[in-house]
């Protein structure tokens, strides 16, 4: 008798949520919840960080679906099989949070809000400052499928918007730099530095003193990318020198970021414990049911990671 393919849901968050809504996708799939102990395969998986030795049990695993865009702590534990793919997360949903979750910070800064608010705290009826959008800078480290949309946003707000990524990409409506020499370029003169890239060898400390300098004084950093990107003793140095105005901060590079962390009492650090885009149950099925079916169907998989790459 012929089984039907196995779907083995292993998030840590929300299991049985998303099992009811693969079972209304792919009702020809078995969907289940816990490892199987009956050794019949299991060509699918989906996580997000699986517990130690999960995907060597798996006989007949086919593909690993990632409920999360980033993967690094799925390749780091060596535990993928080789020849297996990964497909990454890239959600309508997720995207549409990360671009909220920018415009929310980038214009809460622009407008004053930030300032404002300190203002408040203490009676303070004053008018600051303003500028246009258009007398703005904005750059966006990365200008794939979170940093074109942001881009984008951030351009039809009216702000001047230039992307940075490894290779070259085009964004219409902002001007594009790539590659590591065009870095510095990118960011000089900066009001905003969005930082969207993945966690890999490359982008680790990319975030220095040194490139923060380059940006116009008093400027913001926006940080939903990874927080290994970011050096944080320079980052601090950076705030109270005067180099940044603010620093809007959702990734770190431990998390839950730890009580004693310096960023928690500085005044002109703003955080979220990593909710600038999280992946929507319904939106992420929907998105994974077809890469199934894409896979039965002998099509070529989408965003499946290059491990050389680490995205």
């Amino acid at each position: 008798m012929n089984r039907m393919p196995r779907i083995l849901i292993a998030a840590r968050t929300n299991p049985e949520g998303f099992a009811t809504l693969f079972r209304a996708e792919l009702p020809e799939h078995e969907v289940v919840t816990a490892v199987p102990d009956d050794g019949a395969p299991t060509p699918y998986v989906v996580v997000g960080l699986p517990p130690p030795g999960l995907l060597a049990s798996l006989k007949g695993l086919e593909v690993i679906l990632s409920i999360n865009a980033g993967v690094e702590h799925l390749l780091a534990s060596g535990e993928v099989p080789p020849g297996v793919p990964v497909v990454r997360m890239v959600d309508p949903g997720l995207v549409a949070g990360m671009v909220e979750w920018v415009a929310g910070r980038v214009l809460a800064w622009h407008r004053n809000l930030f300032a404002y608010r300190e203002q408040q705290a203490g009676g303070l009826w004053a008018q600051l400052p303003e500028m246009l959008a258009a007398e703005r800078i904005v750059t966006v480290l990365g200008a794939g499928e979170l940093g074109g949309p942001v881009a984008t946003m951030l351009a039809t707000l009216g702000f001047a918007v230039r992307t940075w990524s490894r290779t070259p990409r085009v964004v219409p409506g902002c001007s594009g730099f790539a590659g590591r020499d065009a870095l510095g370029d990118a960011v000089a003169g900066a009001d905003v530095l969005v930082n969207l890239l993945p966690a890999t060898a490359q982008t680790i400390d990319l975030i220095d003193h040194r490139l923060l300098s380059r940006m116009r004084p008093g400027s913001l950093l926006v940080n939903g990318g990874r927080g290994s990107a970011v050096v944080d003793a320079d980052l601090l140095r950076a705030l109270d020198d005067g180099v940044l105005g603010a620093a809007a901060l959702d990734v770190f590079r431990q998390e839950p970021l730890p009580g004693d962390h310096p960023f928690w009492s500085h005044p002109r650090v703003f955080i979220t414990p990593h909710a600038a885009a999280i992946t929507h149950a319904r939106t992420s099925v929907a998105v994974m049911a077809e890469s199934i079916r894409r896979h039965e169907r002998g099509e070529p998989l989408a965003n499946v990671v290059d491990p050389a790459r680490g995205y």
